[in-house]
């Protein structure tokens, strides 16, 4: 079930939402929301349900018995058990096809008969998600930073919870544990998350699905025919679909589990305005990041060992993250390309700019242009048409004069709106009027306080009335696109 279609907006959200709503303990809550979790994702594969169920049963049992076991070996074997039974489980559904192909490969390089036989293995949505949850939950057990979860139901509510199941943000246990056991809503709460939920609705129906259009069009071009004004708006958009598609989705997550009284963790904290690599992961997908970082790059050794040991980790660590986002040579180069300049920046890149606060700006642009580029692997379907997409970006392919290649075909005034209203919405403009709102509000009248209050509450209401009424007009007119973590 997807968040922005109308069995979700007008009946699946109306109902569980009242229902929750009336039911005042906690358990009885609980039950509900999982309930709902689990008809919310069994809605487009039933068959799936089950993968989730077990990845539930197996994970609450690991958690207890690893909690139990006093012995040190014991129990890190149990829990290398529990992470590798979590992962056994996810190459087999999304990487089994892309081991077995380029074993086949292998084999046929070197003239060897033998082949492995391809199946056809549909993937379970979300299954990134749910299981790096699993595996932290696990190793926090472990690592006595939280105390294993004595009720199925209320673990099975964490991993399953519908709001952030499909796409993340990848939700720690410890942040949510006490809401688990007891939490309150009030209205102010839940018009927040309200307000949350259609914001990012906005970000997925108005910008992102419209700048998919032309990012498809041209990506779908022949090969060696794209020009380089065209190469450089599917890029544009792209970067800025990705963005609000899955800061989109995050928002409305974040939105919905304020609606149910959790709160998740921020995802995206406007990752375009990064004037380096490294911080662009400190605001891009925040929760995959820092996951990395908590459980495999500390434990690998961080920083704390030399110089050659640090690259070898972020190579490690990058290389994941790219193999993580799809079973795809694409997406390991892209972790790849991003490592590179990650080591490159620790070299002294970095220190070089911040010692020159002058050369800021040459920073942004620096770190925008890496970004662009490296959404180009992201996006491509083969490694040979992120090659010559590439080449068109660099204006080294020959201009074809086919009016099949003009940018007009592929770019109207509506695209450019949303290109417009990406662009804004990826600087912090908003949070830097709410910043001098309150600075205007501390050095004024009380009566102009409360007069400004009450305008800014009227026009905020109005601007997200017109939102969610254009995103119905778009629903209303059939307009359908997928999410793109989805697939992750």
């Amino acid at each position: 079930m997807v968040f922005s279609s109308p069995v979700f907006l007008f009946l699946f959200l109306p109902l569980v939402f009242t229902l929750h709503w009336l039911a005042q303990e906690t358990k009885l809550r609980n039950l509900l929301l999982l309930g709902a979790s689990l008809f919310f994702y069994a809605w487009g594969e039933p068959a799936f349900a089950a993968i989730m169920l077990a990845s539930i049963t197996f994970n609450y049992g690991m958690g207890l018995a690893i909690a139990k076991i006093t012995s040190k070996i014991p129990k890190a074997l149990a829990l290398a058990a529990a992470i590798g039974v979590n992962l056994a489980v996810l190459v087999y559904f999304k990487y089994q096809t892309f081991l077995i192909e380029n074993l086949n490969q292998f084999f046929n390089y070197f003239s060897y008969r033998f082949q492995f036989n391809q199946t056809d293995i549909k993937l379970p949505i979300g299954i990134s998600f749910f299981t790096f949850q699993a595996i932290s939950y696990i190793v926090d057990v472990y690592r006595h930073r939280v105390q294993a979860q004595s009720s199925v139901f209320r673990l099975g509510l964490y991993i399953a919870l519908f709001p952030q199941l499909i796409a993340g943000p990848i939700v720690r246990y410890e942040n949510i544990e006490q809401q688990l056991q007891q939490r309150y809503i009030n209205l102010t709460q839940v018009g927040l998350g309200i307000r949350w939920f259609i914001i990012g609705l906005g970000k997925k129906m108005l910008i992102a699905n419209t700048l998919a259009a032309p990012v498809d069009k041209i990506f779908a071009l022949p090969s060696g025919e794209v020009s380089f004004p065209l190469a450089w708006v599917a890029v544009g958009c792209y970067t800025l679909q990705i963005y609000f598609d899955f800061s989109g989705y995050s928002d409305m997550a974040i939105g919905l589990g304020k609606m149910f009284g959790f709160d998740f963790c921020e995802n995206f904290r406007y990752p375009y305005i990064s004037a380096s690599i490294r911080d662009f992961w400190r605001r891009w997908h925040i929760s995959l990041s820092t996951w990395f970082r908590d459980y495999l790059f500390i434990p690998l050794g961080g920083s704390r060992l030399s110089p050659l040991r640090t690259y070898f980790n972020l190579v490690v660590v990058f290389f994941l993250c790219g193999l993580w986002h799809g079973a795809s040579w694409n997406f390991v180069v892209w972790g790849l390309f991003h490592g590179l300049f990650a080591i490159w920046e620790r070299l002294g890149l970095l220190q070089f700019l911040e010692k020159r606060p002058w050369l800021s700006p040459l920073g942004h642009i620096y770190t925008l242009l890496v970004v662009m580029v490296g959404w180009v692997f992201f996006r491509a379907d083969r490694l040979g048409d992120a090659r010559v997409f590439l080449q068109a970006m660099a204006n080294l392919t020959s201009n074809t004069n086919n009016t099949a290649y003009y940018l007009g075909y592929y770019v109207n005034a509506e695209i450019w709106l949303a290109m417009g209203a990406g662009i804004i919405g990826s600087c912090p403009i908003l949070p830097y009027l709410v910043k001098l709102y309150h600075k205007f509000s501390r050095n004024c009248t009380e009566k102009t306080a409360f007069f400004a209050e009450i305008i800014i509450s009227l026009t905020t209401t109005t601007c997200l009335a017109a939102i969610f009424l254009a995103c119905a007009a778009k629903l209303a007119a059939g307009t359908y696109n997928p999410f793109i973590y989805f697939r992750f």
